[in-house]
């Protein structure tokens, strides 16, 4: 199933800063205030719905999933959230999830919901795209974006696929092993972007690792055509919870510098 390319007439013109923040966490009342910080200085927001096994998940984002559980924050929480988002922006949203969730609640009925709340695609981490055909059917019938993930040592064929089958864009991993803030970002992240470009229709996004504007930028200038920053951000939920929205825009607007041409 090959799905067209949705970017140029949902999203903005690349370069993108997408940024990650756990839904509910530290409860899901504070998810719409720190969401509206990240929309000042983001292209595309990307919305963790939280789940007990977030296993690409590094330290960071699996406290943030604990303590958005904690808070009692439920799938139909995170439509809400992104609901009362749509009545300050027009922004793309992306939500994160795992397939057990999607499953649970029936495929289809999970992205018509979705899709009515008003989120603009989904990733599911852990959905391998051999496996996909009823979700990607799912997701053609009801205008879902998708995102699959590529790894730093995909195949060129299965990176054609992921390519073919991801309507918004690929989202490269720039390492092996889970989420979470580094100091440097790996070797393998530049070789997989001039790769992953090489072979790629779609928008490539790389995440995994990214921390501070000088990584952005070191991403873009190698040609990547967006970077996604986690855990970096949910860190700052972690340290300063309620009082972190603050913060969050201050973080965001610096790491945007990453994106301007010197």
């Amino acid at each position: 199933m090959s799905f067209k390319d949705a970017h140029a007439s949902v999203y903005p013109k690349t370069p993108w800063l997408v940024t990650f923040v756990t839904a509910g966490d530290p409860s899901p009342e504070l998810t719409l205030k720190f969401m509206l910080a990240l929309e000042k200085h983001s292209d595309i927001i990307e919305l963790g719905i939280p789940f007990s096994d977030p296993m690409a998940d590094g330290p960071t984002i699996q406290k943030a999933n604990v303590r958005a559980l904690k808070a009692g924050t439920k799938v139909k929480d995170v439509f809400e959230i992104v609901r009362n988002f749509r009545e300050y922006s027009s922004k793309p949203v992306i939500l994160m999830t795992y397939y057990n969730i999607v499953y649970a609640r029936g495929v289809e009925n999970f992205l018509r919901e979705a899709k009515d709340c008003g989120a603009t695609g989904v990733i599911v981490v852990d959905l391998p795209v051999e496996e996909s055909e009823e979700y990607l059917r799912a997701c053609e019938k009801t205008g879902m974006d998708t995102v699959f993930l590529a790894a730093p040592n995909t195949p060129d064929d299965r990176l054609r696929v992921i390519d073919e089958v991801s309507s918004a864009f690929v989202y490269l991993v720039s390492l092996y092993g889970t989420t979470g803030a580094r100091e440097e970002l790996p070797e393998t992240a530049f070789k997989a972007i001039t790769r992953a470009k090489s072979v790629c229709r779609k928008p490539v996004c790389v995440g995994f690792g990214v921390s501070k504007k000088e990584h952005v930028k070191a991403l873009i200038d190698a040609g990547a055509d967006g970077v996604v920053v986690g855990s970096a951000i949910v860190r700052l939920i972690e340290e300063f919870g309620e009082g972190a929205a603050e913060k969050i825009e201050e973080f965001v607007s610096e790491l945007r510098k990453g994106l301007e041409k010197s």
